[in-house]
């Protein structure tokens, strides 16, 4: 490593952390891949890729995931959906995780979150792990190396998985600990290897950021038409919906495939690549992404493989559900150079609906496209937190509560003023089951979900008859080229007619049950959109 790509002025000494063993800034992949295999933290995989197993945690923890209470953020925090820390309870976690860390080698990678220099945020990870380093500069931004001679941080992670937490001592919950101080600007995570919380704990920090600039932060993918910026789209929705395999189109030019925010001037990625689930991937339905999981660099996390051949078992999912590929976003062809868009035509809302009750695409009015973003409907599905092992209907605000700090009426009302100020058309999309629920229904076919969705970004879905769907009340399409007219009415998916009106009333009920939260806190048109 040479001098230039670290600021000589700000090493990890100038920030209080001392009597480490070797400390490896900014090392570019290759040194990454091959000190994490010197080093016995995974295996050389097929095209050079890099195998490896998170262990105990192949999910996020949510649960164990903290903010600290400070007066300086007492009032703006989300505290019903925010775990709070004392102040003192993590200054004893960061002065026993330094101490733990002594006469170890860690890992620096400075880094951007957000494409927008105007807006975006310069992190400092510091990680145990080589892989953890290699994950994280895929899916931040990295500046160049005359960028680095000067990058001071704006934020710091610390990442130790081999450090447990005390609960008692640390006033956290388990000994795993994600702990976000937003007055010292540090992030302390523990006892866990899934680097899936490192990109987590940067998205937080811009959601909570990002607001107080008139920027919406948004957990969606994003796309537009080739040479055309301007005829960009949006995909909201929960892991496992279908956000980057939707986003990532031969047809359009892909912006990013899970955070972005929306400014003034439109859309851009907060990532520098792309963390897709693998599981049952195909190179037939996904080329692009399958294409990653043998390229140099690319990360397989937690995927089976043959101890001989090192060739990847896709329908394995004994070790977790989870199982993803962390690339580059250089890694798929027609990714953006830039990785920005204008203003959004299309806003689509993913869900995954594990009752076979919603339609594969919906027409939603701006108030109908405020109430189902608040509501944040999907399913978790299998192996994205810790014990999920079936599909489970979830209201998630926002379509990303666990990344949220601020009350989800702060991202609705920005979403809502960034619809009415561009005109974007509104669309919800169901990539889950048809023909029953989960158990006896079948997965949305993602042909007839690609037709679906192509047909309402070139604008013809507009062209043809809807009818107005009885429980919900948005439009649904009659019928449209290419896709079978029975899949767009679920109700005639099913056997039994009658068991589908029940599992209906069913999923309403709980559609108004959790909408009663917000029904003081809301516009009088958003309201008369609410279900009951």
């Amino acid at each position: 490593m040479t001098e230039s790509r670290v600021n000589p002025n700000c090493r990890l000494e100038d920030q209080g952390i001392a009597g480490l063993g070797n400390v490896h800034y900014n090392l570019l992949e290759p040194a990454l891949v091959e000190a994490a295999i010197q080093r016995g933290e995974g295996k050389l995989g097929l095209g050079g890729t890099f195998l490896v197993s998170t262990g105990v945690h192949t999910g996020r923890s949510p649960k164990d995931k903290h903010v600290v209470r400070t007066a300086s953020v007492e009032d703006s925090i989300w505290w019903e959906n925010n775990r709070p820390m004392e102040p003192e309870a993590f200054d004893r976690l960061h002065a026993d995780m330094l101490e733990h860390m002594k006469g170890k080698d860690y890992f620096v990678q400075d880094l951007y979150g957000g494409a927008d220099p105007a807006l975006r945020l310069d992190v400092r990870v510091v990680t145990e792990l080589a892989w953890h380093g290699l994950f994280i500069r895929h899916l931040l931004r990295r500046p160049d190396a005359a960028e680095l001679a000067s990058f001071v941080p704006d934020f710091t992670i610390i990442n130790c998985p081999s450090f447990k937490a005390d609960p008692a001592r640390h006033g956290c919950r388990s000994e795993t600990v994600i702990a976000l101080n937003f007055e010292k600007k540090l992030i302390l995570i523990g006892n866990t290897a899934y680097a899936g919380e490192n990109k987590k704990s940067v998205f937080t920090l811009l959601n909570y950021i990002l607001p107080e600039k008139g920027v919406m932060p948004m957990h969606c993918s994003a796309n537009h038409a080739i040479g055309k910026p301007d005829d960009s789209a949006i995909f909201f929705g929960l892991s496992g919906t279908g956000k980057t395999t939707l986003s990532q189109d031969p047809a359009r030019t892909l912006i990013g495939d899970d955070e972005h925010g929306w400014s003034d001037t439109g859309i851009f990625n907060f990532e520098g690549g792309c963390y897709a689930k693998t599981i049952n991937l195909s190179a037939e339905a996904e080329p692009e992404i399958y294409a990653t999981c043998f390229k140099f660099g690319t990360v397989i996390e937690n995927m089976v493989y043959d101890e001989d051949t090192l060739e990847l078992d896709f329908e394995d999912n004994s070790l977790t559900d989870n199982m993803r590929c962390a690339y580059p976003l250089e890694q798929i062809s027609n990714a953006s150079e830039n990785s920005l868009g204008g203003q959004p035509r299309n806003v689509i809302m993913l869900t995954c609906d594990a009752y076979g009750v919603l339609p594969p695409i919906a027409r939603l009015t701006p108030a109908q496209a405020m109430y189902h973003f608040l509501s944040g409907f999907t399913s978790k599905t299998p192996g994205t937190e810790v014990g999920v092992t079936e599909p489970t209907p979830t209201f998630s605000t926002c379509f990303g509560a666990p990344f949220m700090p601020r009350r989800p009426e702060v991202y609705g009302k920005l979403l809502q003023e960034k619809i009415a100020k561009t005109g974007a058309a509104c669309w919800l999309v169901n990539t889950g089951w048809t023909g029953g629920a989960f158990g006896t229904g079948k997965r949305m076919p993602i042909k007839a979900t690609r037709a679906l969705l192509t047909a309402a970004l070139d604008g013809s879905l507009n062209q043809v008859e809807f009818r107005k769907d009885a429980n919900f009340g948005f439009d649904v399409p009659v019928s449209v080229p290419g896709v079978e007219d029975r899949l767009l009415d679920p109700r005639q998916t099913w056997a039994d007619p009658a068991a589908y009106d029940a599992q209906a009333r069913k999923l309403v009920g709980m559609f108004s049950d959790n909408f009663a939260q917000y029904a003081d806190k809301i516009d009088d048109d958003v309201r008369a959109a609410a279900i009951g």
